[in-house]
């Protein structure tokens, strides 16, 4: 039924019937929070979030079930920490951004070297997830009107993002090499991987490590993300907005919406990730009510 609603439910759909199986075996006739508590922290070795989100899944449950059964227990909220915290993301210069792309090209085959030298300049222009970009098909790619049409996006979101001319020009070269290497796709994904088909996640990070690897960036204690290109596009963005003296109020929305958040509260959590950008932002509070001290 709320699939219906339009709730996808992928990890309830997932954990409920784990639930259920729980249930039936401890011959419970209804669901406690003693209950549901000591399921959700079955798993071990996890982080308390996952508890967190094991035992959200069961509330909703439980909600439901007491429109039903009365004696259902919903269990409190709180109970486990549902926050993880944010990991510092590395944020990319733009001599690090050119080394990464540089060691694109030396991967073989060819198209396997311009699909990820595109894939990775894109998201660093453009701050898209890496999700999003490799889930383009090629009508998503308006290279004449340059932009990008991502659907079905974090939240179900769908937008459209404009990109810069160079942008749009890297991309039809790539969609040039890549119609040559690979004349009869088995996908009709934009980014395709060496033998025609869509590129895999785990396959675009497995390669992204080995290049970070090889350029010297991933150590011992140092391990950019590609996400963190994301990261750098959005740092970047606040940090020429504040030296050029924009509004920033009126602005912040629109970087929210182009970058996909819910809300503009998501985008401001970027101020917080470079000593360079909190600087800034505080010298221009500083400008505007340090007068009034």
């Amino acid at each position: 039924m709320r699939r219906v609603l339009g709730f996808k439910l992928k990890r309830e759909g997932l954990v409920l019937p784990q639930l259920v199986a729980y249930l039936d075996a401890a011959g419970a006739t209804t669901l406690t929070a003693e209950l549901a508590i000591a399921w959700a922290r079955l798993p071990q070795g996890v982080a308390p979030i996952n508890w967190a989100h094991r035992l959200g899944a069961a509330r909703g449950f439980a909600t439901y079930l007491k429109t039903i059964d009365p004696s259902t227990e919903v269990p409190a909220r709180g109970v486990f920490p549902s926050r993880a915290p944010r990991r510092i993301p590395h944020l990319w210069s733009q001599t690090e951004v050119s080394a990464l792309l540089e060691a694109t090209r030396q991967l073989r085959p060819p198209l396997r070297a311009a699909t990820h030298e595109a894939l990775f300049g894109l998201i660093a222009v453009s701050g898209m997830r890496i999700g999003e970009a490799i889930a383009l098909d090629r009508d998503d790619v308006d290279l004449a009107g340059g932009v990008l049409t991502i659907r079905e996006a974090k939240f179900g979101h769908s937008r459209v993002v404009p990109l810069h001319p160079s942008a749009t020009d890297a991309l039809a070269s790539y969609a040039a090499c890549r119609d040559r290497s690979c004349p009869n796709p088995r996908s009709s994904r934009f980014f395709l991987s060496s033998v025609g088909t869509a590129l895999r996640a785990e396959g675009v990070h497995l390669t992204f490590n080995q290049l970070t690897t090889a350029i010297g960036l991933r150590t011992a204690t140092a391990r950019p993300r590609v996400h963190d290109l994301r990261h750098s596009f959005a740092v970047q963005t606040l940090i020429d907005w504040h030296r050029s003296g924009v509004d920033m109020q009126g602005r912040i929305a629109v970087l929210s919406g182009y970058l996909g958040h819910v809300n503009p509260a998501g985008t401001y959590w970027y101020l917080s990730a470079s000593p360079e950008l909190m600087a800034l932002a505080a010298a221009r509070l500083d400008d505007r009510y340090g007068a009034h001290r």
